[in-house]
């Protein structure tokens, strides 16, 4: 093989770990995992069960990103070991090994540097995502089921905890929409580049003279909202209603009135869960839905005002995001960012770190102009 530089890539490597790590703030990040160790060994912990939860999925999350680091850390120290070793014996093997395991570390490096790029005040927190149909009729409904599909594989190749929380579906096929939670430390921040419109073109399996169909489905992301942050809502500006929770087709998937619909009157924002199996508990996750939209709304608010008084009319996020294109030809291409593959239905299975990725180093470059 052709002669390396082992020693200035490893520099090379071990200095963009240091930088990263710098951002990271590892040692606050280790005295965190600690604390929450403390309150996770509390043998009164479990009194208050959300609680509990809360600080066990916090430690969960916040030691997985520990690891990533130290991990990479030893993996470099490794790898120097190994590029010592080759020059040394001259072993072609150990010098391909060494070759392989660097351009796997900088590839490693480079997903992780993402995090240092999410520096949003709600960057970190778990999301709420919502999938809705747009127009398109049937085609619409079948592609909001597919992106439902979409994220939920991605996320369980990460490895990140999904719940749905409701799922209302279309007569025919498909979905009118479906929200589910995503739990995973940054998963606001990951997933945030993803709202927008979505648009699909393919040849139809629903129109019996085979043509080709547009369906559009919208996609919104929120970040879940923890006891420290909070919003004032006036009981009295709420309507809410119960029903039974019901699947596919109509049928009764529950034989009482437990699911629960909150429209919040001044904005219209309406809120509907029917997975939890209590009227409570649906009542209760249906709230920090709300709030965190509440919140949300508030936020963009004060945004387009300060845009206004400083006389930014420059756009920034387009509504139509990303097309999917299933005939004549496969691709799937970002509006935003340019990035484009070839293989729509490997897109559609979840392998979408690449638009996530993308849309991520944007989304920063545009928040640097």
């Amino acid at each position: 093989m052709a002669e390396t530089d082992f020693p200035a890539e490893v520099a090379e490597v071990r200095d963009t770990l240091r930088r990263i790590t710098d951002v990271l703030d590892v040692e606050a990040l280790a005295a965190e995992v600690s604390d929450l160790e403390q309150q996770a060994a509390d043998p009164n912990l479990w009194d208050d069960q959300e609680n509990a939860q809360r600080v066990n999925s916090q430690l969960s999350h916040k030691q997985a990103q520990l690891k990533r680091v130290q991990s990479l850390a030893q993996r470099i120290d490794d790898a120097e070991v190994m590029a010592e070793m080759a020059a040394e014996e001259s072993d072609e093997a150990v010098l391909t090994e060494t070759a392989n395991e660097l351009a796997s570390i900088r590839k490693a490096l480079e997903s992780l540097e993402i995090v240092t790029l999410m520096s949003g005040e709600y960057d970190e927190h778990d999301a709420v995502v919502t999938i809705r149909s747009g127009a398109g009729g049937v085609d619409a409904a079948d592609f909001a089921e597919m992106l439902l599909r979409m994220y939920t594989r991605w996320a369980g190749v990460r490895e990140w905890d999904v719940k749905v929380l409701d799922t209302s579906y279309a007569e025919e096929a498909g979905i009118k929409s479906a929200t589910f939670e995503v739990n995973a430390p940054y998963a606001f921040g990951t997933l945030s580049v993803e709202a927008g419109t979505h648009r699909l073109v393919r040849i139809s399996p629903f129109d019996n003279q085979g043509r080709r169909q547009t369906g559009f489905a919208a996609v919104e992301v929120i970040p879940l909202l923890e006891g420290t942050d909070s919003i004032e809502i006036d009981e009295n500006d709420l309507k809410i209603d119960v029903f039974r929770s019901s699947g596919p087709g109509g049928q009764s998937v529950n034989t009482t009135d437990s699911a629960v619909r909150i429209t919040h009157e001044p904005t219209g924002i309406v809120v509907s869960m029917q997975n939890e199996k209590s009227q409570i508990q649906n009542r209760a996750a249906a709230m920090r839905v709300l709030e965190a939209r509440l919140l949300l709304l508030k936020k963009e608010q004060e945004a387009a005002e300060k845009k206004e008084l400083a006389g930014d009319i420059k756009a920034s996020w387009g509504d139509q995001i990303r097309s999917y294109v299933l005939h004549p030809y496969q691709m799937v291409k970002d509006l935003r960012t340019g990035y484009e593959v070839g293989n729509a239905d490997k897109v559609l299975d979840g392998d979408l770190d690449g638009f996530i990725e993308a849309g991520i180093r944007w989304r920063a470059q545009g928040s640097d102009d």
